[in-house]
């Protein structure tokens, strides 16, 4: 799981790194909310924002998060008190808000909890599974490794089960904001559908995909 970190206290900066990082995510870290700014279409799993940051407030990075991603966690964390900055994080998408001081466990928590991350695998059937530690689909004990897009377009359809994925949601994620041809994302799903010996993952009238589980 990929994950935008914009927090200016390099000593907490670093801490909430190691953290996830020895769960096995991946952390783009930022001190700077223009560097953050610039890069929010980098196929993130989730955001974790400061506001209080130099360049650009975490409330705006919010505001632009939430016009490439309708439905990715976003965790605000702030030493603020301000109701009204409080109640403006909410209304502009965030999922949850964290004050400062806070555990470091207590965020985790809540990322896994927000990203769906349960557990390590999700379980199709009696012989079929997705890891979501090694990014591979096994079926009858036989692992099939998938590519960094295939991989994140695992992930979008997890965290979307039973729910119709649009083509510009793929675009956004998939290929991290810049441009993906309807060719190219049809290929990507062809070579995903091959992975599985059932059909899981259903066209849906020219607009987008849909991932059926029971």
């Amino acid at each position: 799981m990929k994950i935008l970190l914009l927090e200016d206290n390099k000593t907490l900066n670093e801490t909430i790194i190691l953290k996830f990082e020895l769960k096995g995510y991946q952390v783009d870290s930022f001190i700077d909310g223009k560097e953050a700014y610039s890069n929010i279409t980098n196929g993130y799993s989730c955001f974790i924002l400061d506001i209080n940051v130099p360049n650009v407030n975490g409330i705006k990075i919010l505001k632009k998060i939430r016009e490439y991603y309708e439905d990715v966690p976003v965790i605000i964390i702030s030493a603020t008190v301000e109701l009204d900055i409080i109640k403006e994080s909410y209304d502009f998408g965030c999922n949850d808000y964290l004050k400062k001081p806070f555990f470091i466990d207590e965020l985790e928590i809540k990322v896994d909890k927000l990203c769906n991350i349960t557990k390590k695998t999700v379980v199709f059937d009696q012989n079929c599974y997705f890891s979501f530690s090694e990014s591979c689909i096994s079926i009858e004990n036989k692992k099939s490794q998938l590519t960094q897009k295939e991989n994140l377009l695992m992930n979008l359809f997890l965290r979307n089960k039973n729910e119709i994925v649009s083509y510009e949601n793929i675009q956004n994620y998939v290929w991290e904001g810049n441009y993906a041809s309807l060719d190219a994302i049809r290929t990507l799903i062809k070579r995903l559908r091959k992975k599985f010996e059932k059909t899981y993952i259903l066209a849906s009238s020219n607009r987008g995909y849909m991932f059926e589980v029971k």
